[in-house]
């Protein structure tokens, strides 16, 4: 059975894409997926029950082309409060998750053999709908400590003409850094000044541990250079395949008038009629802070346990919020045969060149610690340091 580690099912007992078992003793950090146990059964029963209980059968027919209007008025409320910034329902295009937003960017905004600047590293599978999928030229961009490098961005426009820039600028998938303000303003006017839109990937954005991070791109849709993604794939569950875009009201109309939305009506109308009573009874903001307090206790035992067990052999971050810790190893450490070798031990990995655009970033590698309780995260972790034991120090 073949999958990828970001899109795991229940019942998958190998994924080639990380040569990891996937049976009960295996723990695989490259699943970027929240714990199955922390999902909101209850809550979406709740939700459920409620609005089929109101009677009418509109939730069950085509959706309005933009979206449900009372989800949106509902969305853009939870936005304001979490954003901290004035958020209009009429820039809100609803969608069936973050990935289908950015593939309707692609089919709406671009042509195959078009330019796009793309962070190094970056989501490892938005780099295959842009490069694979949409056979777009993507050129990568250096990244530092602190996210997207604005001087390497400008020296790239000296010699591409890019229609778009993707970015994860908060809590960043793979790395988990976060683009300060001030780089983002200065993006901000290299995207007006050489006229290219910024695909903002803001998915972890309201997923801190702490002090909340700069304001959001979605904060500039009327700029009419920002396509700012956001989806409940990670504040509430990634099964309900539902996630926006928010731009300016000229191209949330593109959107709306996509042949897609024309045939097919608004997309995902039934789940996003759910999920807004969830949103409108307060059921959303009090999970998003459950998640936050699991969230935050794991990255606790990650960090922990990565210094008990890899310590100097690899250096990382500790992430302020996301999914992701990602660790840069000796430049003599493939991960890629890492990972090989860690199959043995049951563990796994999402090695640095799947998160590459060009398959650089070999001595580099990604760790979720959403998907695995405490005592999961310390025992791989645990079974992670026995690997690089062994992997430089052969019998």
């Amino acid at each position: 059975m073949t999958t990828n580690p970001d899109q795991q099912g229940s019942t998958a007992m190998y994924d080639r894409s990380t040569q990891v078992d996937r049976s009960a003793d295996s723990i695989n950090f490259g699943i970027g997926q929240p714990d199955f146990a922390l999902l909101p059964h209850a809550l979406m029963s709740e939700v459920a029950a409620e609005r089929f209980a109101e009677g009418d059968t509109e939730l069950l027919n085509y959706g309005f082309p933009q979206g449900d209007g009372r989800f949106r008025w509902a969305l853009a409320e939870f936005l304001r409060r979490g954003y901290r910034a004035a958020v209009d329902p009429q820039q809100l295009m609803i969608t069936a998750g973050a990935s289908q937003a950015l593939n309707l960017v692609c089919t709406l905004f671009t042509r195959p053999g078009d330019t796009v600047f793309v962070e190094e590293p970056s989501y490892f599978l938005a780099l295959r709908i842009l490069q694979e999928d949409h056979r777009l030229n993507a050129v990568p961009i250096p990244t530092d400590e602190h996210g997207l490098s604005l001087p390497a961005v400008a020296d790239a426009l000296t010699r591409h003409r890019p229609v778009l820039l993707y970015t994860i600028p908060t809590y960043q998938n793979p790395t988990g850094r976060t683009l300060p303000h001030n780089r983002r303003q200065q993006l901000l006017a290299l995207a007006e000044e050489h006229e290219f839109l910024i695909v903002a990937d803001e998915v972890y954005h309201l997923l801190d541990f702490g002090s909340p991070p700069p304001p959001p791109f979605a904060a500039h849709a009327d700029s009419g250079r920002v396509l700012s993604l956001g989806s409940f794939s990670k504040i509430l569950a990634p099964g309900l395949r539902l996630g926006w875009v928010q731009t300016s009201a000229q191209l949330t109309r593109q959107f709306a008038a996509s042949g897609l939305v024309d045939s097919g009506g608004g997309l995902n109308h039934f789940t996003s009629n759910l999920v807004r009573v969830a949103l409108e009874g307060g059921g959303q903001k009090d999970y998003l802070e459950e998640l936050r307090r699991a969230y935050r206790q794991r990255v606790e035992a990650m960090d922990a346990a990565l210094h008990k067990h890899i310590g100097d052999r690899a250096t990382w971050t500790v992430p302020a919020g996301g999914f992701f810790f990602w660790l840069t190893c000796a430049d003599n450490i493939d991960t890629t045969a890492l990972l090989d070798a860690a199959a043995g031990a049951k563990v796994g990995f999402l090695p640095g060149p799947r998160c590459s655009s060009v398959g650089g970033l070999d001595h580099c590698l990604r760790l979720c610690f959403a998907h695995y309780s405490i005592p999961e995260i310390e025992e791989g972790i645990r079974r992670l340091g026995q690997v690089f034991d062994t992997f430089q120090n052969p019998p």
